[in-house]
């Protein structure tokens, strides 16, 4: 098998994500041929993978990091929640089915086959896998079948780091408790731990990080600050956003309502880069900002259910009341569905079979269908006259006669959706404000000049600057190991 080491965390969002991709950047620049493994993800920002089929995106981010072209087999399960209770099921790429929460807990021994073909798939003429895990294993209700963890770590006898988040609060109790529940089979793979997200001197840490290690027995691999590069980078998951605030009042408000199954909402990351844009996520219970000057509803996973969401909220009233101040409104995907005057989704594909009226802003309707569009794109904005790059990834097909003024061209197909006065728009591309001559032309509608000439540059200089940082802070004997083409 592949030289490999796994990063799990005590919980979810200690940071896995960004440590995985800055380590696959060091390990890159050190000549080695490394290569990001997730064996199951969680979450609704997809990415379509360069082999075709769906990935998640943190994923994306690390190959990127890696400097290789994008798999299904990098991330085997993916789960994209279409509910409280149930998730859409993609197994290399593809979608098998939905599955609820227990039913779920029962299919996943069988799904640990493809995992392991996947993991043995990515790892042919690499020097290096590195895996990261999902949750935590002190999830010991869940250690039976278990193929985001340990379950993995001990079939594929691949070491393991434990990571700890100390912004959060009782990380020696989550540390030493983790150690504590853990059978000795899977104690036995933990090499070592690592501190996440440390603010100040980490000097004032040092009797933390003693009493962890006389707890457990485990060395410190490093302490982790909080790292600057990483605000920078996409956010994996919808939990980042219960973090996110409004920002300082800056050129040109962009307002994103946040909806329970909001997806891909990474397709914001490049307005929120730019100085000159205050990105305000706008939770449930707030109203949209008055004074943004662009609406932007995002991707969504459970399309109906979310629309009903957005009502509930009254941001319906409020989008109605920003075009009446002369506002525009952009709809990506599912937010595109949403601005039409009706969805339908006669199979229940996204919930319970049944249609509902939609917002009325572009004269168009969608219907679902069990094909789902899948494909990396290039287009052409008809809107500016730019040239485009993106991702198509939706179930539907749209019609009616603001179709025939649409907004871009993918693969010199017509797609989306204009109002006659040009103020709503929607499409199916995401990747739409990654392209830099459309937000650029984009922000100058505004009156807003772009001061990011490129911004997938500024992704690569973030990793590499990422991991700069991490050079520095992690056990240089550990690191030389890892970048050693003998082994840890």
């Amino acid at each position: 098998m592949v030289r490999a080491i796994m990063l799990q965390g005590t919980g979810s969002d200690v940071g896995k994500t960004v440590l995985v991709a800055g380590l696959c950047r060091l390990a890159a620049r050190s000549g080695l041929k490394v290569a990001p493994f997730k064996p199951q993800n969680m979450s609704n920002n997809a990415a379509v993978a360069d082999d075709g089929g769906e990935i998640g995106r943190a994923q994306w981010l690390q190959a990127l990091a890696a400097g290789i072209p994008t798999s299904v087999h990098m991330n085997p399960v993916l789960l994209k929640p279409q509910s409280e209770t149930g998730s859409q099921v993609i197994v290399q790429g593809q979608v098998t089915g939905s599955a609820r929460g227990r039913d779920y807990q029962a299919l996943k021994p069988r799904l640990m086959s493809a995992v392991l073909d996947s993991f043995a798939r990515v790892g042919e003429g690499r020097d290096l896998v590195i895996v990261e895990g999902a949750g935590s294993p002190a999830e010991i209700n869940l250690r039976a079948g278990d193929i985001a963890n340990m379950g993995f770590a001990t079939r594929a006898g691949v070491p393991v780091v434990l990571v700890g988040d100390i912004d959060r609060g009782g990380v020696i109790a989550s540390l030493v408790g983790t150690k504590t529940i853990l059978p000795d089979e899977d104690n036995a793979l933990i090499e070592g731990f690592l501190i996440n997200k440390f603010r100040g001197d980490v000097s004032l840490f040092d009797d933390g990080v003693a009493a962890i290690t006389r707890h457990t027995g485990w060395p410190c691999i490093g302490v982790v600050p909080w790292l600057k590069a990483a605000g920078r980078l996409p956010a994996e998951d919808s939990v980042a956003l219960e973090r996110l605030v409004r920002g300082q009042a800056r050129a040109l408000k962009v307002a994103v309502p946040v909806l329970p199954r909001i997806a891909n909402f990474d397709d914001l990351d490049p307005l929120m880069a730019e100085p000159a844009v205050e990105l305000v996520f706008v939770k449930p219970g707030a109203p949209l900002p008055a004074d943004a000057a662009l609406v932007v509803l995002a991707g969504s996973k459970a399309t109906i259910a979310d629309l009903k969401a957005l009502r509930e909220q009254g941001w319906d009233r409020d989008i109605a009341l920003h075009l009446r101040r002369g506002g525009r409104i952009i709809g990506l995907c599912g937010g595109y569905q949403m601005l039409g005057r009706r969805i339908a989704d006669p199979l229940g594909l996204e919930g319970a079979p049944g249609a509902v009226e939609g917002l009325g802003l572009l004269d168009v309707v969608t219907e679902m269908a069990p094909e789902k569009t899948l494909r990396n794109s290039t287009g052409w904005s008809e809107e500016f006259d730019v040239p485009l790059g993106g991702y198509e990834i939706h179930l539907g097909t749209t019609r009616g006669p603001d179709c025939d003024r649409p907004p871009v061209l993918i693969d010199g197909r017509p797609d989306g959706a204009r109002s006659p006065d040009g103020r709503v728009v929607g499409t199916y591309l995401h990747g739409l404000f990654a392209s830099d001559p459309y937000r650029h032309a984009l922000l100058r509608q505004f009156g807003v000049e772009s001061s990011m000439a490129n911004y997938r540059q500024s992704v690569d200089e973030a990793l590499d600057a990422l991991a700069d940082e991490l050079h520095a802070v992690l056990d240089p004997r550990w690191l030389d190991r890892l970048l050693s083409r003998s082994g840890l």
